[in-house]
Parts: structure tokens; C-alpha cells; sequence
């Protein structure tokens, strides 16, 4: 995932979870961020497929296990839709 696009993941946290200092580490997990409950969960996908113009599947959500793993979800999703 390129910079640009971590900033612009990053960006869709703080905001969703109203904190502005927020560091986007690829061990973070749903844990250590307040708020971050199983609806927060649903909404925050929804706000990265509309960022990215990505669909994830029930599956790759119920399997991720920190933003490392979400980071790369999305750069797979992007980069096969570049290439159809």
C-alpha cells in the first residue's frame, strides 16, 4: 500500500473513531483503539470500500487480524481491479 493510501486509510479511522492522533500501526488492532465494537467494525468497511472502490466479502473481514492484514486486503482488492 503506497503512502498516499495510508494516509487515506488513516484518515478514515480518526475520523470514525473521533481521534485525531490516532497512529496506524500494522500490528493495531481492534482492541487498542476506543469505540472500535463490532458495529464501528461494519461501518469502517463500508468506508474503505467506498474510499477504495473495493468490495470485500464476509470471509476476508471475519479473517483480519489487525490493519497490517487490512492494508493488504486493500492493495490486493486495488491491484486486481487495475489489472481487469
Amino acid at each position: 500500500m503506497n503512502p498516499k493510501d495510508v494516509d487515506r486509510l488513516a484518515n478514515i479511522l480518526r475520523t470514525l473513531f473521533n481521534d485525531p492522533g490516532l497512529q496506524l500501526r500494522d500490528d493495531l488492532t481492534a482492541r487498542d483503539v476506543d469505540g472500535w465494537d463490532s458495529l464501528n467494525h461494519v461501518n469502517l468497511m463500508i468506508l474503505i470500500e467506498e474510499e477504495f472502490g473495493v468490495r470485500f466479502t464476509t470471509a476476508e473481514v471475519s479473517a483480519l487480524q489487525n490493519v497490517g492484514e487490512l492494508k493488504a486486503l486493500i492493495a490486493g482488492k486495488r491491484a486486481v481491479k487495475r489489472a481487469a
